[in-house]
């Protein structure tokens, strides 16, 4: 059925809603790259109006498709016509104590931001994805959102205390605590990080911060081999230095960083490593030497530290650069987070070699070693129908290797529509149910962000990106 245009209008005014082609089309897809076009657009200012607009849904059996920055992965806010709700009006930072290391946040705050802004306090908030720069944190909370920094810190749910939200029948609540410890009845809070959309839309999120680490120093160890390079971080990690990032780059990754910026990167190398420790200097001096000399025993052919901020963004520069890098290759990409035990990754890489030469594809890896996330990125032209084919077997074939290996599908991305047809081969059909169940509780007429996780859809793997 047709939007009720006038009563969305009345709750959120005239300026707060869009209908026309050209603004619709610009909330229409994510970084997945799929694309499907909402029916409106709207822009409500408060809990109060977000209510108003999911009881409106109920009532006249519309579905609504809540929405942060758009900068997901796997398709998780698509619309499938309906109601976008966007949040980005609510974008204040309520709260900032100090002295018991919180916070309270409305959803669109933008992640860099709030880490700006905490830090003025000599406070830190670790949650770092890739698009932090953009992405809000209503969006990561949604999507359980990680990054490099997870080996040490966690991810997003880790610093969750408290949400108000409101819930797929209207009504607002409140979950958690503005304490640090908290066990009064279900633990509603956790439920609702990484519930991509489907359970709630949140109005204001708490949020726990630690203190900021005195320094941080960066460095980077290249290995002929990938296991010697998996075995310097098993080692590093038994030795009691947790650093607060391990990536890893295999060989295709460093080839094509240095095809498009020329650095003099090792191209012969297997496995390129970038680890960065914080803490107190008289820590760090220590553990910086340790780890080189873990590094070397491992089998490491070079290691460098970087000695000035300078040298250390020359150093991470390899690694910012692997997207632009990659499109190079191939104009288009399947990027998955898939993760496994850390001790499986050269296991999982040289399977992933093996996929890449049965189906005739370039398969870059890289990521977030520590955590034995690896993003997967699977390089096609979207337009070659027979590519497109054969990247969606490698997938499927790709996602059954990580459940082998005991890993997961998505370490950080999320099921949204690109998973959807693989989750219930780890959850289990009972798994499965079970989250059903509770979608079906909170959301009985299932109005919010409907048709994805729960139901398998194979518009990702099949190549139909429109």
């Amino acid at each position: 059925m047709s939007l009720p245009f006038s009563l969305i209008e009345a709750i959120v005014g005239g300026e707060n809603l869009l209908r026309s082609p050209e603004e619709l089309h610009c909330y229409s897809f994510d970084a997945s790259k799929m694309r499907s076009v909402p029916e409106g657009v709207a822009f409500p200012a408060d809990a109060a109006e977000i209510s108003a607009l999911v009881k409106l849904a109920n009532e006249h059996r519309f579905a609504v498709y809540p929405r942060g920055s758009g900068s997901g992965m796997v398709g998780a806010c698509l619309p499938r016509g309906g109601l976008v709700i966007v949040t980005n009006r609510l974008n204040r930072i309520l709260e900032i104590d100090g002295d018991n290391m919180t916070a309270i946040v409305e959803p669109g705050v933008i992640t860099g931001e709030f880490q700006k802004a905490v830090s003025k306090y000599g406070l830190f908030y670790p949650p770092d994805p890739a698009s932090l720069a953009f992405s809000t944190i209503g969006g990561n909370v949604a999507m359980c959102s990680g990054g490099p920094r997870a080996v040490k810190y966690g991810v997003t749910r880790d610093y969750l205390l408290g949400l108000e939200m409101v819930l797929p029948t209207g009504e607002v609540i409140r979950t958690g605590t503005r304490t640090m410890k908290g066990v009064v009845g279900y633990d509603m809070t956790r439920l609702m990080a990484g519930s991509e959309g489907t359970l709630g839309i949140f109005t204001k999120i708490v949020v726990r911060l630690i203190p900021a680490p005195q320094s941080v120093r960066t460095l980077t160890a290249v290995f002929s081999s990938l296991d010697c390079a998996v075995n310097a971080i098993c080692e590093i990690l038994k030795a009691r230095i947790i650093p607060s990032t391990i990536e890893l780059m295999d060989q295709a990754t460093i080839c094509a960083i240095e095809n498009h910026l020329q650095i003099g990167l090792p191209v012969q190398a297997e496995a390129m490593v970038l680890l960065e420790v914080d803490g107190p200097d008289i820590v760090l001096d220590g553990e910086v030497c340790e780890i080189e000399r873990i590094c070397r025993q491992a089998g490491a052919t070079l290691t460098e530290t970087a000695r000035s901020q300078e040298e250390r963004e020359r150093l991470w520069r390899a690694r910012r650069s692997i997207s632009p890098a990659l499109g190079r290759i191939r104009p288009g990409k399947i990027n998955e987070d898939v993760t496994v035990p850390r001790t499986r990754i050269p296991e999982l890489i040289r399977s992933i070699r093996s996929l890449a030469r049965k189906y005739d594809l370039t398969i870059v890896c890289f990521g977030h070693a520590g955590d034995g996330n690896i993003h997967t990125n699977i390089m096609l032209d979207r337009k070659d129908e027979n590519e497109r084919r054969r990247a969606g077997k490698a997938v499927e074939e790709l996602f059954a290797m990580v459940l082998g290996l005991g890993g997961t599908i998505s370490g950080e991305h999320g099921v949204g529509i690109a998973k959807s047809p693989f989750i219930e081969q780890e959850v289990g059909a009972g798994g499965l149910e079970a989250m059903r169940r509770i979608k079906k509780a909170l959301d009985p007429l299932n109005i919010m962000n409907p048709e994805k996780m729960f139901t398998p859809d194979r518009t990702f793997i099949e190549g139909d990106f429109v």
